[in-house]
């Protein structure tokens, strides 16, 4: 029997724009596309691509070597302020509603989601 997973929240979300902090992507930035988060992992658009030995089979019956982005730890990301297009640190605060928002610790803005 797997034990339950605690629901955490993350720094990251899909649709983000990203900046990797370490690995062979080191610098470069792109939009996340998902969040994997059992693995606390991200898939960002055009980076980390691995390449894939395919078996031939009905629908490509060729086979072949396939490239696509593999997971990068978001502990490795850093999410680029849309105001700036800085990377930052965020954090969380109330807004007037009193619902929970990220904001840029660099700037004190709030981040909007898209």
């Amino acid at each position: 029997m797997e034990k339950p997973t605690k629901h955490v929240k993350r720094h990251i979300r899909t649709g983000d724009t990203v900046k990797v902090l370490s690995g062979n992507s080191r610098g470069r930035t792109g939009k996340v596309t998902s969040v994997v988060t059992e693995k606390n992992r991200a898939i960002v658009e055009g980076l980390n691509i691995v390449s894939r030995h395919v078996k031939p089979s009905a629908a490509n019956p060729n086979g072949g070597i396939d490239k696509r982005e593999a997971g990068i730890h978001i502990s490795n990301l850093m999410l680029v302020d849309p105001a700036t297009g800085e990377a930052t640190r965020t954090g969380r605060k109330r807004d007037e509603k009193g619902k929970l928002q990220r904001y840029s610790k660099k700037t004190g803005e709030i981040i909007k989601t898209a």
